[in-house]
């Protein structure tokens, strides 16, 4: 299986494995899944980073080599995902689930996310 990791999802891997589910956690450790983030969740970091909302700028400025680190692979944000995520019901206004609901609709991939929101969305969650 393939899967979309959400921000909150990679944070806690990274930095506190604790707060992920049971079922989250045995998703990513499992070798026979492909785990994925979304060029969006660098860009959501970025962004509370320069907010003063997270301190991860040691993770930002070694990115790519984390996700290879942790054998993460990466999607790219394209015109597909960003007319898609433009056009979602307003369900939901954060930009950034949104793109992640966009990507996961268009790849059918499920999202490891302790948000219901993808739910609304009828996007697979892993939790």
């Amino acid at each position: 299986m393939i899967a979309l990791l959400d921000t909150n999802s990679l944070k806690w891997w990274l930095g506190d494995p604790a707060r992920l589910s049971e079922t989250a956690l045995k998703a990513i450790v499992s070798e026979s899944n492909s785990i994925v983030v979304s060029a969006v969740v660098p860009w959501e970091l970025a962004i509370k980073t320069n907010l003063g909302k997270l301190r991860v700028q040691t993770l930002l400025a070694n990115w790519a080599a984390k996700l290879t680190e942790e054998g993460f692979g990466e999607l790219a944000i394209d015109s597909e995902h960003a007319i898609r995520a433009g056009l979602l019901p307003m369900h939901h206004r954060d930009p950034f689930d949104r793109m992640l609901i966009a990507q996961a609709q268009a790849t059918g991939w499920p999202v490891i996310s302790a948000n219901k929101v993808f739910e609304f969305y009828g996007v697979r969650r892993i939790w």
